[in-house]
């Protein structure tokens, strides 16, 4: 059986001049967009040794916060912490139990960490495969908001973050990768990550922009 993650290094995040360029226009809009904070559970950041988390962790706060302000949806993934094997699937044969290995030992393994727990309004998906949209119904409920851009934030990039991106895209939501509010296994898959997304599904793009795009106006007679 697979080992389940790696141990994870310290590495700097991208900055802003290190993105890939934008093959499209796209810009976040308060009365389209919606936020995915991916995965912030204990169990997928325990492998870090420092940074990128913290700040990492900062700028999914900051982002969570301005949304509430400003009415854009706040989506979570998270793993549950037991699962028949039927509904992991073949994620046993590549990653193991997953949290289902530790939860005896640690029960709050499938919590996700205190400085992003859930608000009130905010809605919590069971995660059980790579792409958020996949056994949920996180494409239907942004349909019911009228939510057709996504703010992608949390863990890990070049796996659930990206495979969430793709599928957006694929079902005509557009997808921003926020470049210093996800995080992963090494600065190399991280870049991976934004490249892909730049080149074939979406937008990368940094806390500070996506802020300055949540707090605009919303023109009168936009849906909220």
């Amino acid at each position: 059986m697979r080992v389940s993650l790696p141990e994870i290094p310290p590495y700097p995040l991208p900055a802003p001049g290190e993105l890939p360029a934008a093959r499209v226009g796209w810009r976040p809009d308060p009365a389209r967009a919606a936020l995915l904070i991916h995965d912030m559970q204990r169990y997928f950041l325990a492998p870090y040794a420092g940074a990128p988390v913290p700040e990492v962790t900062e700028n999914i706060a900051r982002l969570a916060g301005v949304a509430r302000e400003r009415g854009v949806p706040v989506f979570y993934t998270a793993q549950p912490g037991r699962q028949d094997a039927a509904d992991r699937g073949l994620l046993t044969e590549f990653w193991g139990e997953g949290i289902g290995a530790v939860i005896d030992s640690d029960p709050g393994a499938a919590d996700i960490v205190a400085a992003l727990a859930p608000a009130g309004a905010d809605t919590v998906l069971a995660k059980w495969r790579y792409s958020a949209f996949q056994r949920s119904t996180f494409a239907e409920q942004l349909a019911a908001l009228g939510r057709d851009q996504l703010l992608i934030t949390g863990v890990y990039a070049h796996i659930g973050c990206q495979a969430t991106a793709v599928e957006a895209f694929m079902r005509d939501v557009q997808p921003f990768l926020m470049a210093d509010a996800v995080a992963d296994f090494s600065r190399e898959r991280h870049s991976q990550a934004c490249a892909y997304v730049a080149q074939r599904c979406g937008v990368v793009t940094t806390t500070v922009d996506a802020l300055t795009a949540l707090s605009a106006p919303v023109p009168a007679g936009a849906t909220r």
